[in-house]
Parts: C-alpha cells; sequence; structure tokens
C-alpha cells in the first residue's frame, strides 16, 4: 500500500503518485541492503552480504531460507506484497518442532492452529479441508509433527508461487545490481 503524503504546495496528481512509485522501487532495494550491511556491520566478526551469496539464493527456495540475509530479504518481500503468513508459519513450525515440554507444546499448537489453520483465523493459510480438519484432531492430542502436513503444502506454495516471484522482483534484482556495482567499487 502506498500512503502519498503531500506538502500544501504538492497537488496530488496521478502523475505525482506514478513518481513517487518509482522512487521507491529504485531505493527499495538499496535500502534493504543498506539495513542488512548495517546489521552485520555491528556485530564483529561477521561477514557482509555478497553477491555470491545473493546468486546462490535463485538455486532453490532452501538455499534462500538457510541464509540469514536471504530469509530476511524474503520476509521483506512477502511483507511488501501482503502474503508473509506462509512464511511466519513454515517459521512457527520449525520453532514448535524443537519445543520439549508437552505444555509448551499443547499451548503452542493451539495459539498456532488459532493465528494460522482455523477457518477466518487472522493469518490463515491456504490449505485444503481435508489437512484443515486433520491439523484440527491432531491439535488435540498435539506432538511435534501436528503441523508437517500443512508446513509441507506453504512450503510448496512459497516454492512454486512466492519464490519465483521473488527471483524476478525489483527487490531482489535492484540487491543483486547494486552488489555488483559495488563490487566494482
Amino acid at each position: 500500500m502506498l500512503i502519498l503524503v503531500t506538502s500544501p504546495s504538492r497537488e496530488l496528481h496521478p502523475l505525482n503518485i506514478d513518481m513517487e512509485d518509482n522512487r521507491i522501487k529504485q531505493t527499495k532495494g538499496c535500502d534493504l541492503r543498506s539495513r542488512l550491511q548495517r546489521r552485520s556491520s555491528h556485530a564483529p566478526n561477521t561477514e557482509r552480504l555478497s553477491t555470491e551469496e545473493m546468486i546462490l539464493w535463485s538455486q532453490s527456495l532452501e538455499r534462500l531460507l538457510t541464509s540469514k540475509y536471504g530469509m530476511a530479504t524474503f520476509q521483506a518481500f512477502l511483507k511488501s506484497e501482503f502474503s508473509d503468513e506462509n512464511i511466519e508459519f513454515w517459521l512457527i513450525c520449525e520453532d514448535y518442532k524443537k519445543i520439549k515440554s508437552s505444555f509448551r507444546l499443547s499451548s503452542r499448537a493451539k495459539k498456532i492452529y488459532k493465528t494460522y489453520i482455523e477457518a477466518e483465523a487472522p493469518k490463515e493459510i491456504n490449505i485444503d479441508h481435508k489437512t484443515r480438519d486433520l491439523i484440527g484432531q491432531n491439535v488435540k492430542t498435539p506432538s511435534t509433527v501436528c503441523f508437517d502436513e500443512a508446513q509441507r503444502i506453504v512450503y510448496s506454495l512459497m516454492e512454486k508461487d512466492s519464490y519465483p516471484r521473488f527471483l524476478r522482483s525489483n527487490i531482489y534484482r535492484t540487491l543483486l545490481d547494486s552488489a555488483s556495482d559495488y563490487t566494482k567499487m
């Protein structure tokens, strides 16, 4: 969603909106790259985001998600498209699988179900009703694998839809261009 704030001297005109939109698109990748670089520069002995690492992101969704910067960039992209519920769900499931306490497992399962799985959930993910019903049953006696089928479906959706769009996005292309420009200096 583009929010355009105008001063009294500047008229709100469709041309101004287009120009503002283009300016935002041109700087979005640069700003993201700068934020990622600043994040890494505050910690001692950390590597900077490299062109090689960004190129590896294009090999597979798995490579993208295993990169700290790749994950952050992909999340920012999905957030810009208002479709970040899938990656949020996938990450929450990864954390959920690490829970050892049965009490925490139960309470977290209910929270995940209410947030992502049940019909009309605030961040409802796109899964079939059969899987939704299965998870509804699984949550009654939760285990570390009760969301596995939904997580597999969501990963597949990201791999087939969101990931290819990310690779074609201005965010990714601008990051690659700015990184190659940076290495030429």
